[in-house]
């Protein structure tokens, strides 16, 4: 066993389920294929990761997905309990560094969760800040149930009340690089993910000719 762990929140790919903005402008089917795609960046970005791999699923396990990784079933009633139970399990479990991510960031790689681990060698947390002000990464050393009680989820400063309440426990942290994940239509468009795959251009265009 790892003294690393690697968690990965994944929803269920179900039409209507997921990235339901992005579906405001190119419908159900159209944000259903797109998260399709985003699955498969971040399975690619955990393939060769030296760490455990655990992957938590919205609503019931996939087994199509990461072959011959241990999954669960996410646990709370937001964002933020689901988090919190996932890493205390992994405290418990024995773990002594660990990042979560999500599954819908198109230029997520293995560096940033390799850089992610290694920064909990002499921090107490990483994030991996996101575009719009939240984070796509998370990872702690130590448990910090704080972190994730009576938070601004979805708001965008949701990064800097998160850094803020850190620096008076004083908390030490530090940042991965920004990136953005993909919640409209034009950061759908703008992103070097959807330029350079012609098969899913080609099917988000189908679905609006």
């Amino acid at each position: 066993m790892s003294k690393e762990l690697v968690i990965i929140f994944v929803k269920n790919i179900k039409l209507g389920k997921v990235k339901t903005r992005l579906a405001k402008t190119v419908g159900n089917q159209g944000a259903f294929n797109v998260y399709q795609e985003l699955v498969k960046v971040t399975e690619k970005a955990t393939k060769n990761i030296h760490a455990d791999i655990q992957i938590y699923f919205s609503e019931s396990i996939d087994e199509t997905k990461w072959l011959g990784v241990p999954k669960t079933i996410q646990k709370g009633e937001n964002l933020g309990e689901r988090m919190k139970d996932a890493f205390i399990n992994g405290f418990e479990n024995g773990y002594e560094r660990i990042v979560l991510i999500g599954s819908d960031l198109p230029d997520i790689n293995a560096a940033h969760i390799k850089d992610g681990l290694k920064a909990l060698l002499k921090n107490d947390a990483i994030f991996g800040p996101a575009i719009d002000g939240g984070y796509y990464l998370i990872g702690l050393n130590k448990l910090q149930k704080f972190i994730f009680d009576n938070k601004p989820w979805s708001a965008s400063n949701l990064l800097d009340v998160t850094l803020e309440e850190l620096k008076r426990n004083n908390i030490s942290y530090t940042l991965l690089e920004p990136l953005n994940d993909i919640d409209t239509f034009e950061d759908l468009i703008t992103s070097d993910f959807y330029k350079s795959n012609k098969e899913l251009q080609k099917k988000i265009k189908q679905l609006h000719d």
